[in-house]
């Protein structure tokens, strides 16, 4: 087949370590199959711009991969330069995808940004292809369960509609929530877009480029190699949202004085997060700094339990699919989330634990009784952990992707 996977924000994984669509195109190309990434020319939270001169559009091959870039505007911040960067992208490759000698069997387009989605629809129907959108956001219903939109906010009606169109218009839906359909159903969609058309494939994680990473890039720390502490380790974001300020809490509530937080991260929230560890005399945390994802293997690796840690809110009722749970399965040790989710995958494998009722009190006990577990019990979950990350290998995903490709 020839497959197109439009994706705003699909730049090679040197820039965004985390992309899904070069990892599924990499492996599409192993199947035999032509592949074309077509995204653009800025890469997001950087001022990094793929194409420097005035050419409308650029192709390289990195990898392996073919991609084709569109020259957008740099822009910084969520404001009006990202929003007009997400309507130019679309208006352009109208203009550029006829330039293309191939033909596509099939359109992939990402909701990113929505717009993105609505040309690969477009594309897809004036070349007679199979057309597909690939949900990884809920939007607007992120922003609601956030807090960022009011329930009664009169912008949510047009948002709405525009979804709705969206999914109906599209020959199948991907959703990364495994509770995709139950968010159709209640919306009162189920009529208009039947539950044949709509899919699940989750976030995942290469192992390839995991054990790779795993073995290459070890990252020395002496609080990581004791071998005398129970390490609890965080990676991710430090901002206000992430609210970190609940493991310091947590941390405090320990008992056990071999139990240590590790934390690898940055973001604005650190200072204050610091200055209290300082002043609450807080000895069981420490916090380690920024590191690139390729050292992210070696540290969850060596941790004795990695943390999921995240706010409780309504969105998480349609699943989860969060990147850094799949590199914490792909380490072979416990996970531990720290907020209620239903469809959870490493509740869904045995890999850990879910705290459905995520007191500071609740947290602590759970960390404290895995400190405290059996070998045995201990070993199960080490094992559910890598088996699970095998069943999200991108591998194994993108066979799932394919398979709704060549559905009739």
């Amino acid at each position: 087949m020839n497959i197109w996977l439009i994706n705003h924000y699909a730049v090679p994984l040197k820039y965004w370590p985390g992309n899904r669509t070069p990892q599924f195109a990499k492996y599409m190309l192993r199947e035999g199959h032509n592949v074309r990434v077509i995204a653009a020319s800025t890469v997001h939270n950087s001022d990094v711009n793929l194409i420097e001169d005035d050419r409308l559009y650029r192709e390289e091959t990195v990898d392996g991969v073919p991609f084709t870039y569109i020259k957008c505007r740099q822009y910084k911040g969520n404001g009006l330069g990202r929003i007009f960067n997400m309507l130019e992208f679309p208006l352009k490759l109208d203009r550029v995808y006829k330039q293309f000698l191939e033909k596509p069997d099939v359109v992939l387009g990402s909701s990113l940004t929505p717009f993105a989605c609505m040309e690969a629809i477009r594309i897809a129907r004036r070349y007679g292809a199979k057309s597909i959108v690939e949900i990884r956001d809920l939007w607007p219903e992120t922003a609601v369960a956030y807090g960022m939109l009011g329930t009664n906010n009169p912008i949510l009606i047009p948002m709405r509609m525009a979804e709705k169109k969206l999914y109906e218009a599209a020959d199948e839906v991907i959703f990364t929530q495994e509770g995709g359909y139950d968010y159709i159903k209640e919306r009162g969609w189920e009529n208009d877009i039947p539950q044949t058309k709509v899919h699940y494939v989750n976030n995942g994680i290469d192992l390839e480029i995991f054990d790779q990473n795993r073995e290459k890039f070890q990252i020395e720390d002496d609080d990581l190699d004791n071998g005398e502490t129970f390490k609890v380790v965080y990676t991710g974001s430090i901002r206000r949202v992430n609210n970190l300020g609940k493991l310091l809490d947590v941390a405090r509530r320990i008992q056990n004085r071999k139990i240590k937080f590790l934390i690898w991260g940055k973001g604005d929230e650190l200072p204050a997060l610091e200055k209290r560890i300082e002043k609450e005399n807080i000895h069981n945390v420490a916090f380690k700094g920024y590191v690139d994802k390729i050292f992210i293997p070696s540290i969850a690796n060596r941790a004795d339990l990695n943390i999921v840690h995240n706010a409780s809110t309504p969105i998480w009722r349609f699943g989860a699919s969060l990147n850094k749970l799949f590199d914490y399965m792909a380490a072979g040790k416990p996970i531990l989330a720290d907020f209620p989710c239903r469809y959870n995958p490493l509740i869904t494998c045995g890999a850990g634990i879910e705290v459905s009722n995520p007191t500071v009190e609740n947290i602590a006990k759970a960390i404290e009784d895995f400190a405290a577990m059996d070998k045995e019990t201990y070993a199960g979950y080490c094992k559910n952990a890598r088996k699970g990350a095998e069943e999200y290998d991108f591998k194994s995903l993108t066979k799932k992707l394919l398979a709704v490709m060549t559905e009739e």
